[in-house]
């Protein structure tokens, strides 16, 4: 009679945080600054085609430099973890017994005895093990993906232009400013009640909650926006 095994268990676990993060970033710029910006021109009674125009111009410029702001935090990152790497190499080859000893430390740390195990010593016999360990659970630091910078600056920038082409979609059909801006709400906020769901399901937040706080977030940036030009126009 065969034995059946032990069941097959398959972790899930989400690993694509750092895109997401990206993501995340790229579309609730995208959604808010041209959905404000749309709102404050149409405030201050501009024509539809003018909006159009800037807020293009407005999304082409934001996903540049938003993009451009996720590559050099990427490449400053990596730099940083270079550093510290030729540093914590440089102190295992000068005091090697005082990272030895921080070795012991760090296991203390989750309660257990570098002298029960020959951990200490295994990682002395393999000095690229004992750099990675160090790396990661004396700083915290991650090996970050060489591809990563680019990676970042391509996903935030497109995300940006998909967030801000979609207040601006009603002022490319309909030439009425004022009917062009009251879709752009309707169709705007629809937007983020969506976004904030979907970003409270992969961030571990109340999704509801979510919704509501982004929402409300472009709300009161498109009503400050519409709000400072019809003041500005009633002087």
């Amino acid at each position: 009679m065969l034995q059946k095994g032990p069941p097959t268990h398959r972790e899930r676990h989400f690993t694509a945080g750092e895109v997401v993060r990206d993501v995340i970033m790229g579309v609730s710029d995208g959604l808010t600054v041209p959905f404000a910006l749309a709102a404050g021109l149409s405030g201050a009674s501009a024509p539809s085609s003018l909006v159009l125009t800037a807020g293009l111009a407005e999304v082409a410029a934001g996903a540049i430099s938003m993009g451009l702001g996720g590559y050099l935090a990427a490449q400053s990152e990596a730099d940083h973890y270079k550093r510290e790497m030729k540093r914590e190499q440089e102190e295992i080859i000068a005091v090697p017994d005082t990272e030895a000893a921080e070795i012991g430390d760090i296991m203390a740390e989750y309660g257990l005895e570098p002298h029960e195990a020959a951990v200490v010593e295994g990682l002395r016999r393999n000095p690229q093990a004992w750099l990675e360990f160090m790396m990661r659970f004396e700083l915290g630091l991650e090996k970050p993906d060489p591809r990563r910078a680019l990676q970042s600056a391509f996903t935030i920038a497109l995300s940006y232009v998909i967030g801000g082409l979609v207040p601006l979609l009603p002022y490319m059909f309909i030439s009425t400013v004022q009917d062009a801006m009251f879709t752009s709400v309707g169709v705007t906020l629809l937007a983020l009640l969506f976004f904030g769901y979907i970003k409270g399901r992969f961030t571990g937040n109340r999704p509801f909650l979510s919704a509501i706080q982004t929402t409300i977030t472009g709300a009161v940036a498109s009503a400050a926006a519409y709000g400072m030009a019809k003041a500005v126009q009633a002087r």
